[in-house]
């Protein structure tokens, strides 16, 4: 689970950093203020879940809620998806409605996030 999840995170983190690159040397001539910080948000956010999920990778090979650990990465990675992507491709597209499944990505990247932090105790036995 360790490997797969620091492959997943490098790969995301890769990502963000040309996503973030393009913003700045493609986009910022053609896109308006207002979307260019959009933009920028969703690099942000890509790149911290990117991290989380290396995070979850470390997480996974300590004494650790196994089941959390997977929940933990899975509602990360959906989060990433779902927030940044829909930024992104309201952002090079215009489809605002897109903006109206943003706060979905969101609400899973916090509980990925708590997950995480409950992979290390939050009661029960380990699974």
């Amino acid at each position: 689970m360790e490997r797969r999840w620091v492959m997943i995170g490098g790969i995301a983190a890769a990502l963000a950093v040309a996503f973030g690159a393009f913003g700045a040397h493609v986009l910022e001539a053609r896109l308006d203020p207002d979307v260019m910080d959009t933009y920028g948000t969703a690099v942000d956010y890509h790149m911290m879940t990117a991290l989380g999920l290396i995070a979850v990778a470390w997480a996974a090979g300590r004494k650790t809620h196994p089941a959390r650990i997977k929940w933990a990465g899975r509602l990360l990675l959906a989060g990433l998806v779902i927030f940044s992507g829909s930024l992104y491709v309201l952002c090079l597209t215009g489809l605002t409605w897109l903006g109206a499944i943003t706060p979905i990505g969101g609400v899973s990247m916090v509980c990925g996030w708590l997950a995480l932090a409950f992979s290390f105790g939050g009661g029960g036995s380990p699974s």
